[in-house]
């Protein structure tokens, strides 16, 4: 699909409502499936693939799945069933959230996935699976993982619990313990906690290295105590006590990563637009907005809203996005268009996310007339005389976002414009409808 994004010809002004967020869905979908303590009801989920294909694994797993509009009635099986074929994509959720689950029933679960999706890390979960007694056959998509009686029968002291290392009644308990190096996806983390519960001895995780985007790591937690499971966490160590995933149903809230895309409009053509925006968000929503205000964008709160304004001009800046790499496309392409120089840091892990970002994004940002450097986790970006590009949307939802946003001030013609149909298919309608 070849896309020309709409120049702003002036300000932009209105209120985006924007669909559920993909990372809260994912998780609340494999908690579904996990639960034993009934069906779970979902709500305000979103149309992209990355949902399509894990609500399509529930049913290989044999959950039930009832779907009605955006809402979908979760019953989950009494023990994930064995010897299907879990279609990835390229989705990163599906890769590493579903493994773990897979290691839990008796047989043999094949994972495949787009050409994409094989260069994505997963080695570090799978070998922290094969330590727990897991048989894995490869090293990235595709692979395959069984489990069985012994997986995750094997006591070990609990080291670095953060959990005292006794039971209420005083008795010393045992979790099975596995160290694995995050350093490129938090993910890694997430995936094996979502399932600990369901382990025989739970699970006593540390992780070396650097954590990435620690705030989805703090949202599995979260998502995890809302549901009954006992998680302790101290410092890059968490424990997970053995028990009951309980039932959950609500609404999933308003992705707002998505939704800092949208917000963007408002500093690079001008103008004033509003989302919903929780003001207690399983997302790392103050660190989006302090990102944005750091670019020169004026902030209003209230009632469970956000509202960015701002005047067309974008000031440079330097900003950590460690915590929310997964929005490094979005800033990016505001410094293009800045004032002054900015850096961005801490985002050396997105190289292996959906594409090269940083290389993706310093090829973009070049051809539009910016001189960029990549460093080793990040980018220099300093602006320069800009004009028009054709550009590739590299297979990747965030690069389509991004250049949309460079497309307000440069025409931008996008080849492969087809990428944001993993989380927002009708994005371009709702884009043009800025304008």
């Amino acid at each position: 699909m070849i896309w020309t994004p709409p120049l702003a010809h002036g300000a932009v002004s209105g209120e985006v409502e924007l669909p559920g967020s993909k990372s809260v869905a994912a998780r609340s979908l494999v908690l579904a499936l996990l639960s034993d303590a009934g069906p779970s009801e979902l709500t305000a989920l979103p149309h992209g693939k990355d949902t399509a294909l894990m609500l399509q694994a529930l049913r290989d797993f044999r959950a039930k799945v009832e779907i009605s509009g955006d809402s979908a009635l979760i019953t989950p099986p009494q023990e994930p069933a064995s010897g299907a074929t879990i279609e990835c994509g390229q989705a990163g959720t599906l890769m590493r959230f579903l493994p773990p689950v897979a290691a839990l029933a008796d047989g043999r679960t094949n994972f495949v996935g787009d050409r994409e999706g094989s260069r994505r890390p997963v080695a570090p979960l799978l070998d922290a699976l094969r330590s727990l007694g897991a048989d894995i056959e490869g090293e990235a998509l595709p692979f395959s993982v069984s489990g069985g009686a012994g997986f995750g029968a094997v006591d070990a002291d609990a080291r670095g619990a953060a959990c005292p290392a006794s039971g209420g009644n005083g008795i010393p308990r045992t979790r099975s313990h596995v160290s694995i190096d995050s350093s490129k996806s938090s993910q890694f983390i997430s995936g094996l906690l979502l399932s600990a519960a369901r382990f025989p001895h739970g699970l006593n995780l540390e992780a070396t290295g650097s954590v990435p985007s620690l705030p989805h790591i703090e949202m599995t937690v979260k998502m995890l105590r809302e549901r009954g499971v006992e998680v302790c966490s101290e410092g890059y160590s968490w424990e997970v006590a053995p028990g009951t995933i309980g039932a959950w149903s609500g609404r999933i809230e308003a992705d707002l990563t998505a939704a800092t895309t949208f917000l963007a409009a408002a500093l690079a053509a001008g103008g004033e637009l509003t989302t919903a925006w929780p003001d207690d968000s399983l997302q790392p929503g103050e660190e989006l907005l302090e990102a944005l205000r750091a670019f020169g964008a004026r902030i209003e709160r209230k009632n469970g809203k956000v509202t960015v304004s701002g005047a067309g001009r974008i000031r440079g800046a330097r900003v950590d996005l460690h915590a929310i790499s997964e929005a490094t496309p979005v800033f990016a392409a505001l410094a293009a268009l800045a004032d002054s120089p900015s850096s961005i840091t801490g985002v050396g892990h997105i190289k292996g996310h959906e594409t090269d970002r940083l290389a993706a994004l310093e090829e973009v940002l070049t051809s539009v007339g910016a001189k960029v450097r990549a460093t080793g986790d990040g980018l220099e970006i300093e602006p320069g005389e800009l004009h028009g590009a054709k550009v590739s949307g590299y297979h990747d939802h965030r690069m389509v976002h991004a250049e949309a946003i460079l497309g307000l001030r440069v025409p931008i013609t996008i080849d492969g414009a087809e990428a944001v149909s993993k989380t927002i298919p009708d994005f371009t309608e709702r884009w043009e409808g800025l304008l």
